[in-house]
């Protein structure tokens, strides 16, 4: 916690213009396309992970599909995460997050900045309406990152599991799932080690509809949190434990 109340101070000088572009280009989205946004988000994460003294490793990227709209599955484990996947994905991409926690310092204006998703998550016909939009929009193209865990109370590298209906969106919508593996993300701000800090994203290989059609939500929602522990332990992390699931062939 302690490093991201020092990467708030030490761009607070600099914030002012930020929130300001930010906002302008969220405003006129016509005239600032997707990609030129999104270089500018990663400006901004780029000038946190200097401050904060975050070194972020890549991994995988070469699995990414090149075309088309899919949704990344990452484990959870804090306030760094989705920065960190967005460091490490070149592409134009947004995420899926708590409505409550959406309106932060310098948070409101990446989410609006990048059409992020506020989930208001003890509201059933939102959330449906809301996945509706996010199989519509991926259907177009776009990329999402949708954390399946939900919250990250302390998960570190344990990986909890995934809800069952937030595969529902990238099957309705027949695109690629791709798992992401998030090592020691968590302590980026949510621990209280001091000095440099090293983590890791790791893209892993796409699960395509023909493989996972005639699945069900529980089955994809196994085999992706696996796929994420296996990777852990290839890693050198192995305190996880994989759950029975059917496999893919």
């Amino acid at each position: 916690m302690l490093r991201f109340v020092i990467a708030i101070v030490s761009n607070l000088k600099r914030a002012p213009k930020l929130v300001s572009t930010m906002r302008k280009m969220s405003k006129h989205k016509d005239r600032y396309p997707e990609k030129v946004r999104y270089a500018y988000a990663l400006k901004l994460i780029r000038h946190i992970k200097k401050s904060a003294r975050i070194t972020t490793e890549v991994y995988g990227a070469e699995n990414l599909p090149k075309e088309g709209g899919y949704i990344m599955y990452p484990n959870h484990q804090g306030k760094y995460d989705a920065l960190g996947i967005m460091y490490a994905h070149k592409e134009p991409c947004t995420f899926v997050m708590d409505k409550a926690k959406s309106y932060g310092f310098l948070v409101r204006e990446i989410v609006d900045l990048l059409g992020a998703k506020r989930l208001k998550l003890d509201d059933v016909r939102q959330n449906m309406k809301l996945m509706d939009n996010i199989t519509e929009e991926v259907k177009q193209g776009k990329r999402f990152i949708l954390f399946s865990e939900g919250g990250y109370n302390h998960n570190g590298n344990i990986v909890k599991r995934f809800k069952p209906g937030s595969f529902k969106c990238a099957m309705r919508a027949q695109v690629p799932i791709i798992p992401v593996t998030l090592i020691d993300s968590y302590l980026a701000f949510n621990s209280l080690k001091r000095g440099p800090i090293t983590t890791k994203v790791i893209f892993g290989k796409p699960i395509y509809y023909d493989t996972y059609k005639d699945m069900k939500t529980t089955d994809v929602a196994t085999i992706v949190r696996n796929s994420i522990i296996t990777t852990m332990e290839e890693y050198g992390i192995s305190d996880n434990k994989i759950e029975d699931s059917a496999q893919i062939i």
